[in-house]
């Protein structure tokens, strides 16, 4: 597990991405690659997101596929048949966090406050998301909530109102392994074929987080 969510981190940007026609999903892809992000999270709330997964595990294994938005055990064994590494969801149920974990799949559950971080951590849930960041109080609630957690190396992808402006006063957070965000693929750009476009900000989400590494450092 620890393999996956470091490869999530040093990426640093998590695609969030609602997509409705499998036969969309290599394009995507290679519009993904293309911008340097070998990274997708394909979210379950479409009906295509199972074969598009299974798409991209067979067309595409050089993209690292999860499966966003989980929440139900029905969807978590669906998105394990068709090749999910990883698995988010926008709140913490922990039967489906027990349910991931006895299936060997690195699992981030959604949690927006002390006492559903403090349940996740019980289960052994060392990174989560972070959801809905911008509405929940931005970065600065973030950093007071992960501060008395510090010490059991918590870590968080904020995702849900983010934006490529935003990106940095996220990732300067040391808790922060990567943000997640709607923006770089966009279910209205996916589905009109504006390829093009999903390269751009995927590259330019990729060159944010390699700026904000190198100011760090």
């Amino acid at each position: 597990m620890t393999d996956i969510f470091d490869t999530i981190a040093a990426v640093g940007v998590v695609p969030v991405i609602a997509i409705e026609r499998a036969a969309d999903a290599v394009p995507l892809a290679d519009a993904l690659l293309e911008g340097g992000l070998p990274l997708a999270e394909i979210t379950f709330r479409t009906e295509a997101a199972a074969e598009v997964l299974a798409t991209l595990r067979d067309k595409r294994p050089e993209l690292l596929i999860g499966a966003g938005t989980v929440l139900t055990e029905a969807a978590l064994q669906a998105a394990i048949a068709a090749g999910a590494r990883f698995g988010l969801a926008p709140g913490f149920d922990p039967a489906i966090v027990a349910a991931a974990q006895a299936h060997g799949l690195p699992f981030a559950p959604g949690v927006m406050t002390p006492s559903e971080l403090s349940a996740a951590l019980r289960l052994g849930v060392r990174l989560a998301k972070f959801f809905p960041a911008g509405a929940a109080g931005g970065p600065k609630f973030l950093e007071a909530i992960a501060a008395p957690f510090a010490h059991l190396h918590a870590r968080f992808v904020p995702t849900g109102g983010i934006s490529v402006e935003t990106m940095p006063d996220w990732l300067k957070l040391r808790s922060v392994a990567a943000v997640g965000g709607t923006w770089i693929a966009r279910t209205v750009d996916i589905r009109e074929g504006r390829w093009a476009d999903i390269t751009a900000r995927a590259r330019a989400a990729v060159g944010v987080v390699r700026a904000c590494r190198e100011r760090a450092s």
